[in-house]
């Protein structure tokens, strides 16, 4: 590691460091948050909200958008303060130190790199081998390195491939909303269960918090744009558009889908299945079920791709400030794109893919994340003293003081072996941390 620049307040780089280009417009930041976050995980959790809340599964989707706004408005102060590769580190740096700032960067560093591995696999699982069957080693390294490539070759390119993925997967999700209207409008189904909250396991009030807590992973996904509001044009007034837009959207079209889910099939149905939106098909019948196979697949696709930008957007910007070795700071002369982050981040995705199933890489994703929100909701309280020349979008004080209490409550509802595998996490990156404090402090002396 090298000593750190020290870090702006104005959104510029430190000298010494290449800019990334501006490239992006407000329509594609809007498609890239809203692609992100309508990724793989509404195919398969519609189900699981079902067994935690019963047949409202309306509910706590709605409940989870309201959340999400919370941080998502913090993200948006901070991101047009601050628009600068490195996201929530940068954010945690300056509020509280370089500690809590390397902290916050690695919980989302690891959040995104995990993501991919857990991504990669899935793209190996079963919606493939509706088609073809091969070694998950092989399509998980020929899928990573084709999403790296097509990462290196520039954020526009790769943000007009998530245009287009992203049309289909909110095609795929609209004609599920198509289908269950239908279904219900000919008379079938059930929407008496559209009211229905608990289970008989749990209570109304505690089944809609656990499927809140579920519903708030389907949002996930658009704190990563921060790590791209360097290369966007105008950032002050594109990113709370984009942002709030996509959000917006998207909890839209998951209520939609929630209702239509759980009047068109038995809640019971739902629960079981690890496809519910297929038994809305099979239930609406006139679609081939590969075609929602294909649709799965774009979608693991295009939340790997937009997940792995952030990663190794937040990997420059950490090594940047001098969190990470600098050799990740590099960039590609002609395409001006980190090639040195994004390798890095993909062989570690890889590797991480060798080691687990899909369920045990993704089960620490939301307390991780807990973790980096808590921190930059209190960050935009924190910062609040320092008044940049530049114009940017401030949120009501009461809005981050909302979203951090927001986060403990979700914590509280996270199962204690999360907890456990979340804390193991945490805890190499109070190490980590430490290393870097003390070789900053002798590089200093």
């Amino acid at each position: 590691m090298t000593t750190p620049s020290p870090p702006t307040t104005d959104g510029s780089p430190p000298s010494g460091t290449t800019a990334l280009k501006k490239a992006l417009t407000t329509p594609l930041l809007y498609f890239f948050i809203l692609g992100d976050v309508l990724g793989a995980g509404v195919y398969v959790l519609v189900g699981q909200i079902a067994a935690e809340s019963g047949g409202a599964v309306w509910l706590p989707l709605l409940l989870a958008l309201l959340l999400s706004l919370l941080t998502a408005a913090s993200y948006a102060e901070l991101a047009t303060k601050y628009p600068r590769a490195g996201g929530a580190s940068h954010y945690a740096t300056l509020a509280y130190g370089p500690f809590t700032g390397f902290l916050a960067g690695y919980c989302m560093l690891a959040a995104g790199i995990v993501s991919v591995a857990a991504l990669a696999r899935g793209f190996a699982g079963d919606y493939l081998t509706a088609f073809v069957s091969q070694p998950v080693v092989l399509v998980a390294a020929v899928f990573l390195c084709c999403l790296a490539l097509l990462n290196a070759r520039g954020i526009s390119e790769s943000t007009r491939a998530n245009v287009a993925a992203t049309v289909i997967e909110v095609g795929g999700l609209l004609l599920v909303v198509g289908l269950g209207a239908w279904l219900l409008l000919r008379g079938d189904g059930d929407p008496g269960r559209l009211l229905r909250l608990g289970t008989g396991d749990t209570g109304a009030a505690a089944g809609v918090l656990s499927g809140t807590v579920l519903s708030y992973y389907s949002f996930v996904g658009f704190e990563t744009s921060v790590n791209v509001a360097e290369e966007t044009r105008d950032p002050r007034r594109s990113y709370p558009r984009a942002l709030f837009g996509a959000l917006v959207t998207a909890g839209a079209v998951y209520v939609l889908v929630g209702v239509v889910a759980s009047a068109a099939v038995p809640t019971g149905t739902l629960a079981r299945s690890s496809g519910p939106l297929l038994e809305v098909v099979k239930e609406a019948g006139g679609v081939p079920p590969k075609l929602f196979s294909a649709i799965a697949l774009v979608a693991v696709a295009n939340g790997a791709l937009l997940t792995g930008i952030m990663s190794s957007r937040l990997a420059y910007g950490m090594a940047r400030d001098g969190l990470l070795p600098r050799f990740l700071t590099r960039v590609l002369p002609r395409r001006r794109t980190p090639w040195a982050s994004i390798a890095a981040t993909t062989v570690l995705s890889f590797l991480l893919a060798l080691t687990g199933d899909v369920a045990t890489l993704a089960s620490t994703l939301v307390l991780l994340l807990l973790v980096v929100f808590f921190l930059v909701n209190t960050a935009v309280l924190v910062q609040r003293r320092d008044r940049p020349a530049h114009p940017h979008f401030r949120a009501y004080t009461g809005v981050p003081v909302l979203g951090a209490v927001s986060c403990v409550v979700l914590a509280t509802r996270v199962e204690a072996g999360v907890w456990a595998r979340g804390l193991i996490v945490i805890a190499v990156g109070v190490v980590l941390g430490i290393v870097a404090a003390l070789h900053r402090r002798r590089a200093s002396s």
